[in-house]
């Protein structure tokens, strides 16, 4: 009896395909990122490393916008690789000259012997940083993604920064290979930006859905807590505005707004108003006299589905919003979101009369009218809420996912290409 042994074969049907590298830059930890860096991480052919220029956001620090000594809650390391840049210049936030680290081609080209990356992402393209890990990436051949929410909302540049920003862009062009865009107006912008001859992706900006849907379902039964702790009386409306008080959110328009609802409905509605920054002395100073309204200060990422889960209807008035993440966190809570033009967000996530309303920005009597149907229409608020949690379960992480390995196998051929 002859035993035989039988070669491994070597053709293209068992070709082993190694995990394709990628190397993720971003300036410091970003609590609206961790959670999808995760979710990529456990892609088993993809291998992520992100590399940071900071942790100023891990040790806490002064941010400008809340105006308040900030530490996120929720843990922004763990469950993805990651490494923190050499530093040479760490001024405790993100400007375009900090953080400033050095160290790009030799990660790049792997170390401790790691492979070289296969693909470079980079966060953002306005900071040396990107441009230096730009530069080393096209000096050893890796291509580069691109990722950023800019939009050609207009800021009233002069005609001389405009003219910067082409011979910027143009540079640019020579050195990224594609572009994840993150939604319509994103796109455009792109588009304009260095051409149809670079490839783009439409990646949405999307949170992490399942924790906001699990924490607006876990609010439910502690409303009355929360109702009480604000002195809230059942059954008279609420309208949220939860953001940064900077002057550009413009929760004086939706104050303004509120003020000519009062004079229009026999509802009662609240107010309340969840953040901090330079604008909350002015605020208070408006509201005086309508005891509706309520300052409830700035609240940590943890905190904010229970004030979703509060609100009849979520307002966001801003002025220049690339996006406005928090659209996508109240949508995930089923409620109605009122968008000012101006919200990058709303070509992709509310359409006017479904998931709420898009008015044009800075027009407080059009606000104060979406106001007044939301609130005074029978079962309009609950009917666009389901419609708003509907289409926010279609912008997703699993969408993200897809689309990253679509670009990536575009770039490098080292993944399949996804069908969907």
């Amino acid at each position: 009896m002859h035993s035989r042994m039988t070669a491994p074969r070597c053709d293209s049907m068992l070709e082993v395909r190694l995990p394709v590298r990628i190397a993720y830059l971003v300036s410091h930890p970003i609590q609206y990122q961790v959670p999808l860096l995760r979710r990529i991480a456990q892609e088993p052919d993809i291998d992520l490393t992100v590399f940071y220029g900071s942790g100023f956001s891990v040790r806490g620090y002064k941010d400008d916008g809340f105006g308040v000594d900030l530490k996120w809650d929720l843990p922004l390391l763990g469950g993805y690789k990651h490494e923190f840049l050499p530093v040479l210049r760490d001024t405790g936030t993100q400007t375009v000259t900090a953080p400033l680290n050095h160290g790009f081609l030799r990660r790049l080209q792997g170390r401790n012997g790691a492979p070289p990356f296969d693909l470079l992402w980079v966060h953002g393209y306005a900071m040396v940083n990107s441009m230096a890990a730009m530069v080393a990436a096209r000096a050893l051949g890796i291509p580069v993604l691109m990722r950023s929410d800019s939009t050609l909302i207009d800021r009233s540049r002069s005609e001389l920064k405009l003219a910067a920003k082409r011979l910027f862009f143009l540079g640019l062009r020579q050195l990224i290979d594609g572009v994840l865009t993150v939604g319509s107006l994103n796109d455009a912008y792109w588009r304009h930006a260095v051409g149809d001859s670079v490839p783009r992706f439409l990646m949405p900006y999307a949170v992490d859905n399942a924790y906001f849907q699990e924490r607006s379902r876990e609010a439910a039964p502690r409303r009355a807590g929360l109702m009480a702790e604000w002195g809230i009386e059942p059954g008279r409306p609420v309208i949220l505005f939860a953001s940064k008080l900077q002057y550009r959110k413009h929760a004086d328009h939706l104050l303004e707004a509120y003020k000519l609802l009062l004079a229009r409905t026999g509802q009662r509605p609240y107010l309340l108003i969840v953040g901090d920054g330079e604008a909350r002395q002015q605020l208070e100073r408006e509201a005086k006299g309508f005891d509706g309204v309520r300052f409830c200060g700035f609240r940590n990422q943890s905190e904010l589905p229970r004030y979703f889960d509060l609100a009849t209807v979520f307002v966001l008035p801003a002025r220049h919003e690339p996006w406005g993440l928090i659209v996508n966190e109240a949508m995930n809570a089923a409620r109605p979101v009122i968008v000012s033009s101006d919200v990058g967000a709303h070509p992709d996530l509310v359409t006017d009369g479904v998931e709420g309303y898009v008015y044009p920005v800075g027009d407080v009597e059009a606000l104060a009218a979406a106001l007044h149907r939301v609130i005074d229409t029978p079962g309009e608020a609950e009917r666009m809420g389901r419609a708003a949690l509907k289409r926010i379960d279609r912008w997703d992480f699993e969408s993200d996912i897809v689309v990253l390995r679509r670009a990536v196998a575009t770039l490098t051929g080292k993944l399949p290409v996804p069908h969907k």
